[in-house]
């Protein structure tokens, strides 16, 4: 419940939890996410359902210039959606037992403030206490099943009111999907059956307290391998995309690389997220023909992953890649691609960056509604089908965060 007319004693009590959750485990290292949560709050307390716009948050929370264009630069949204997710985080293992539940709607930056009653308290059994019986034996002088027989309802009554309250969370939407979005999404929404989203997990080998890198098939045993890592940016974009099949509600399927097979490939539409230098499972199946991820072999860019514009226009570079390695990312590249898969009945979408923060930017771009009218406007499509084709876009990253993406070129495809 939002707050409409707070008295000052329960206004107090609101800023307690908010400070109670910036000292959190869930929320203490992240700085930028405990000065928005307090922004938020002081605003809902002081101005209670006036909503923020997000150029009022860049400036004034974020330090962004008074230029700042929301359309251009998307790190509201992306801190935003984080808050989001720690929030929900946090009131599923450290504030279980808090009375206040502190939370921050999709599609909003009003923060809401919400009563819960408390919960059961524990119940602690004294120290057992021996007496000796008459046979010389030494027995507890009370009955300890019973108390356990309470402690296991006790529990499990928290785990039934836990599961609800993420079902709920899960389920809550504030808004109706933009029509643009069903759009764009109804080729993966046509059916009953739920699209598979398929992140990378490169294959490494090493641990990761003494150093990890790629699996060299030349000179590694494949015993070595570990492929239960993925980036950053897959991790939030599969986020992402679960909060607007969410919206649209339509199931998804969620599979990591190492464990997918071309029969799978067969029966499903599928959403790859990450490259081929990531997923390997795209090595093995049709992929992109206008740009294509390819790993440069020459100087200046020896060793980088970079992607080939195969067919530039007048004025395009052959090649497009990441700032260098030997300094901070500030730019990379990605591709949006969707064309028929081997299966000519399903189709197949790529959502991939040079990196792991052009994956999470390239996916951030097909879940929002204003960019995805940019693309469905280079398409020249307008409430019919989205036919195959292939998008590469420049994302400028700042502290390794996805904070403004420009659409670079379209290419229709068979």
């Amino acid at each position: 419940m939002s707050v409409t007319s707070v008295q000052p004693a329960s206004k107090q009590r609101y800023l307690d939890q908010i400070e109670k959750l910036t000292r959190s485990h869930t929320l203490r290292k992240a700085e930028g996410l405990c000065k928005l949560l307090r922004y938020l709050a002081d605003h809902e307390l002081a101005q209670p359902g006036i909503h923020l716009k997000e150029y009022q948050i860049a400036t004034e929370v974020f330090g962004r210039p008074h230029d700042f264009d929301p359309q251009a630069d998307s790190a509201v949204r992306v801190q935003a959606g984080r808050l989001r997710f720690k929030l929900i985080d946090y009131y599923s293992h450290e504030g279980l037992a808090d009375t206040i539940v502190v939370e921050v709607p999709n599609g909003s930056y009003t923060l809401t403030f919400r009563e819960r009653e408390a919960p059961v308290p524990a119940l602690v059994p004294r120290p057992t206490r021996v007496e000796r019986q008459p046979d010389g034996k030494y027995r507890p002088s009370f009955i300890v099943v019973p108390v356990l027989s309470v402690l296991l309802i006790v529990a499990l009554a928290a785990v039934v009111m836990l599961a609800a309250a993420l079902s709920r969370a899960a389920k809550r939407t504030d808004f109706t999907p933009p029509a643009v979005l069903n759009t764009f999404w109804s080729q993966f929404t046509y059916g009953p059956e739920a699209p598979w989203v398929i992140f990378s997990n490169a294959a490494f080998v090493g641990r990761p307290e003494t150093g990890m890198r790629y699996l060299d098939p030349a000179h590694d045993s494949r015993d070595l391998i570990l492929d239960h890592y993925t980036g950053v940016g897959e991790v939030l974009a599969v986020h992402e995309l679960d909060r607007v099949f969410n919206l649209l509600n339509h199931p998804i399927q969620v599979k990591r690389g190492s464990l997918f097979s071309l029969d799978d490939a067969k029966k499903n539409d599928l959403i790859f997220v990450g490259s081929p230098a990531e997923n390997l499972t795209l090595r093995d199946l049709p992929s992109t023909q206008e740009f294509v991820f390819k790993r440069q072999v020459d100087n200046p860019h020896k060793g980088v992953l970079g992607i080939i514009n195969v067919h530039p226009e007048p004025g395009q570079p052959d090649a497009f890649y990441p700032s260098n390695s030997s300094q901070p990312l500030a730019e990379d590249y990605a591709i949006i691609a969707v064309f028929p898969g081997l299966n000519r009945d399903r189709r197949v979408m790529i959502l991939a960056g040079t990196t792991t923060i052009g994956t999470e930017a390239a996916v951030e771009y097909v879940c929002a509604k204003d960019s995805v009218e940019e693309l469905l406007r280079s398409l020249h499509s307008s409430g019919g089908e989205v036919k195959p084709f292939e998008a590469l876009l420049r994302v400028k990253v700042t502290r390794g965060v996805p904070v403004g993406v420009q659409l670079v070129a379209v290419r229709a495809r068979d």
